[in-house]
């Protein structure tokens, strides 16, 4: 059910960078280990709904729906610009103190499913992406397609909890520096407002 060819396909879509890696790594820098988990997880659950949809054949529905389509694509974009724009703005060092962690970690990890979750190419992707390794012959193609999604969303989590902890090792020569982290803060920026120009303008 699970080959290899799923798994090394899955990895190398996972690592290239996006706007979940750039958000993390983000986080990881200004935030910490436990900051970088959290958006690690946020962008993780923020695929579900797309996986979900794929599973149950409602990215169709989606790919017919003009309107729909466009009207989900333009909050995507709409809320990318947005978190760029607050990134951009932000000279602060996010770091919480312990009385409103919880409460920071919880911010951290909404922004993060709302990054993916309003990003409807995700549900296209996943919709090309998983039958591609379905068995012709399976007696359950939906039981397989939850147990490929499940495997994706693994190593999804796990490469951007890597990610996030990589640039968690660097946070101290970093943080050490307002201007070097300004200037992070800034190119991530403008990366995710990338990102978000390219969805909105993008086509289907």
């Amino acid at each position: 059910m699970i080959t290899i060819e799923f798994c090394i396909t899955a990895l190398i879509v996972v690592l290239i960078p996006g706007t979940g890696v750039i958000y993390t790594v983000t986080t990881g820098i200004s935030s910490g280990w436990r900051g970088a988990i959290a958006a690690a997880a946020g962008c993780t659950a923020g695929i579900i709904p797309h996986l979900t949809a794929s599973i149950l054949g409602l990215s169709a529905i989606l790919h017919m729906s003009a309107m729909a389509f466009q009207v989900i694509k333009v909050i995507g974009a709409a809320y990318l610009l947005f978190l760029a724009w607050s990134m951009w703005r932000d000279n602060e060092e996010l770091i919480f103190e312990s009385d409103n962690r919880s409460r920071g970690f919880v911010k951290i990890a909404t922004r993060g499913i709302l990054i993916n979750i309003l990003n409807p190419k995700l549900t296209i992707f996943f919709l090309t992406f998983l039958p591609l390794f379905v068995s012709a012959d399976a007696k359950s193609p939906a039981l397989q397609l939850s147990v490929l999604s499940g495997v994706f969303m693994i190593m999804t989590l796990a490469v951007f909890i890597i990610y996030g902890f990589l640039a968690n090792g660097v946070r101290g020569y970093v943080i050490s520096s307002p201007g070097m982290m300004k200037y992070i803060k800034r190119s991530f920026a403008v990366v995710i407002g990338f990102f978000g120009v390219k969805l909105a303008f993008a086509e289907r």
